[in-house]
């Protein structure tokens, strides 16, 4: 297997090549040229390994060129004890009849970036190596949060490499700028905009564009990369946890052979739900996709009409992971739902970039429509939803698990489909304690507090342990104070570089 950019202009690059570069040089994304096919056979030895033979055992079939030892290295690198502090990586919580929670935020961040992240830098160097890459490299990354701790935690101190990570400056929860702006390591680097998530991406994307300045890197053997999933490095280990939360849930029982699933991801790159349509598309008998968003409801109107429109109003909310309007993704599932016609998907993209917007048609949004169904929850119904499942489940949310969580009701209400679903939950509550406590604590005890101290009074009045992780994160040291314009990205990377 090869891969091939979703714009049509590159083709017959390797596996290693792919993950190295991040972005294809014409501007698109790195896609397989197919999907393989899990047969019933395989999902039966899958039932029979633990998360991280699951995943050397995936992962095998889109990475033909990394032999057996090499992805065991980087399995075993990522997924092990002092990494994640639970032995299943992404257990499965019932949370009530027929739903499940599928908990991804395990890992040293305390986000479901990490499942992707604590193993991209093994890929990454791996690839390196394979390759005969000399050139350092520089990976780029635009977060709107949880991305950036991610990244810096898994590329820290990793040779060959540094990373420099640009953050929305008021965009994010104190939380998640305290882990990154206190981050350790002799080659990282993190930067705030003065802007929103999409500014921040649109400047990263401006540089890995700019021809000049990535052959002025060149000239000093420098390589830019990605750690977003834009790179398929990045997307391809998140296609494991659905494939592995499908056959916890027919060991244990709750499905038999060929019973569909429903899957409800909160979403704002498009990235995590697209992993889930690669399982789909692999063998995983999904239902629907269940798209949920919060007030940038710019997938759900696109789910609902074909017509994507980022023309609207930037909406700061208490789930800022998915504050987010121009959703990178979404073009790799343009080209497969039109059968790989990049002419179609280099129009749209066109289209967006220069009004604004685009629209698909009929016969693929008919495509579209079969495969998902979205809704958008309000800053209001998350704080209800996480109210909720406290009281009425004794289980504790964060602000993005709890807009899935709301989506889910009002699919369930809109189309009486109870078939056995599992929603994704992509970040411990204490990411986001402020909110959650707000929810779930009587506003005379938060009033006047600060965003730490209600991390320890969320604990203490839940009785749910806070994350080692995040306990003490208030007293750490900041390290990186670097705060700029959207126009002065470029700049900001060359001062990171010491380049003149």
């Amino acid at each position: 297997m090869n891969y091939i950019s979703s714009r049509g202009q590159v083709s017959g690059v390797s596996a290693a090549e792919a993950i190295k570069k991040g972005i294809a040089p014409d501007g698109g994304l790195f896609v397989p040229e197919y999907i393989p096919t899990l047969t019933e056979d395989i999902f039966r030895t899958l039932e029979e390994l633990n998360y991280q033979d699951r995943a050397r055992h995936i992962l095998t079939y889109y990475l033909p060129d990394f032999n057996e030892q090499e992805i065991r290295y980087c399995v075993e690198g990522a997924y092990n004890s002092n990494n994640f502090d639970n032995s299943r990586i992404a257990p499965l919580n019932q949370l009530g009849e027929k739903i499940y929670i599928q908990e991804l935020w395990h890992g040293p961040t305390c986000a479901f970036k990490d499942m992707a992240l604590q193993i991209l830098p093994y890929l990454m160097t791996t690839s390196m190596n394979k390759t005969g890459e000399t050139s350092e490299i520089i990976i780029l990354v635009a977060t709107s949060g949880d991305t950036g701790k991610a990244a810096l935690e898994g590329f820290s101190n990793v040779d060959g490499t540094r990373i420099i990570v640009f953050f929305p400056d008021q965009g994010v929860s104190e939380v998640q700028k305290r882990q990154m702006v206190t981050q350790e390591g002799k080659n990282v680097h993190v930067a705030g905009v003065l802007g929103n998530f999409d500014d921040a991406q649109s400047g990263v994307k401006s540089i890995f564009s700019n021809q000049d300045y990535n052959q002025s890197l060149a000239e000093r053997r420098m390589k830019l990369s990605s750690a977003n999933s834009i790179n398929w490095g990045r997307l391809l280990p998140q296609i494991v946890y659905y494939i592995s939360a499908y056959i916890d849930l027919r060991t244990e029982g709750v499905v038999k052979t060929g019973d569909k699933v429903n899957i409800v991801v909160p979403t704002g790159n498009f990235g995590n739900i697209l992993a889930a349509y690669y399982a789909s598309k692999m063998g995983v008998p999904i239902g629907k996709l269940i798209c949920a968003a919060n007030t940038n409801n710019v997938l759900t109107d696109f789910i609902r009409t074909g017509i994507y429109d980022r023309n609207r109003p930037f909406e700061k909310t208490i789930s800022p992971s998915m504050d987010i309007l121009i959703s990178s993704n979404l073009e790799r599932l343009l080209f497969e739902i039109t059968d790989h016609d990049t002419r179609k998907v280099s129009a749209w993209m066109e289209e967006l970039k220069n009004s604004g917007s685009y629209n698909v048609g009929p016969e693929v949004y008919q495509e579209v429509v079969n495969g998902f169904w979205s809704d958008y929850c309000s800053d209001e119904e998350t704080i209800a939803a996480i109210r909720h499942t406290w009281e009425e489940k004794h289980y504790l949310i964060d602000t993005h698990t709890a807009v899935a969580v709301n989506v889910y009701d009002k699919y369930l209400q809109s189309t009486g489909d109870d078939t056995v679903a599992i929603i994704v939950s992509t970040a411990s509550p204490f990411k986001f304690g402020s909110s959650v406590a707000a929810a779930v604590l009587p506003p005379e005890t938060i009033a006047g507090r600060t965003e730490f101290e209600l991390l320890y009074l969320l604990e203490e009045h839940t009785g749910v342990k806070m994350p080692d992780a995040i306990r003490g994160l208030e007293d750490r040291k900041v390290l990186h104070q670097t705060v700029c314009k959207v126009e002065d990205m470029e700049a900001a990377v060359s001062e990171f570089l010491d380049i003149k």
